[in-house]
This record gives C-alpha cells, sequence and structure tokens, in this order.
C-alpha cells in the first residue's frame, strides 16, 4: 500500500503510539504516521463553551474536565 503523502512504498514498522497502535515511518520522505487514526474533532459548540469559560478564568484541570478535552489540548 504506497503512503498517501509521496506515493512510496518504502515504509517500516515504527513503535506503536500511546495507545498500542502500530507506527509506520516512510523511507523516501521520514514521515512518521499511523495508518488509521481515531482522531476526534473538537465540535463548534464545545470550542464556544471553551472559550467562555477561559474568560471566566477557570483553571485548565476544571475545563478538561467539564468539556472532556485534554489539558495538552487546551494549552494549544
Amino acid at each position: 500500500m504506497p503512503y498517501p503523502r509521496c506515493q512510496s512504498e518504502q515504509m517500516v514498522k515504527n513503535g506503536t503510539t500511546h495507545n498500542g497502535k502500530p507506527k509506520d515511518l516512510c523511507k523516501d520522505c521520514q514521515y512518521q504516521f499511523v495508518e488509521n487514526p481515531e482522531s476526534r474533532r473538537i465540535s463548534d459548540e464545545t470550542q464556544a463553551l471553551i472559550d467562555q469559560l477561559l474568560l471566566e478564568r477557570l483553571s485548565l484541570a476544571g475545563i478538561a474536565r467539564v468539556t472532556g478535552v485534554s489539558e495538552r489540548w487546551l494549552q494549544t
């Protein structure tokens, strides 16, 4: 299966993610990726709620608990 970014077929296994999904590394462009990522998008309503909570100067840990997003995502 060719890598969609550069169409190369020279890939090697490159460990696992923190949830145990296998990672691959493209030998041509040196890009590391997961074949079937399970990313979930934060809805616009949740982002609006986060903005309001940040204006209220709540702690990041409290906002993360209420909205269900990670503190790391909030910091970015």
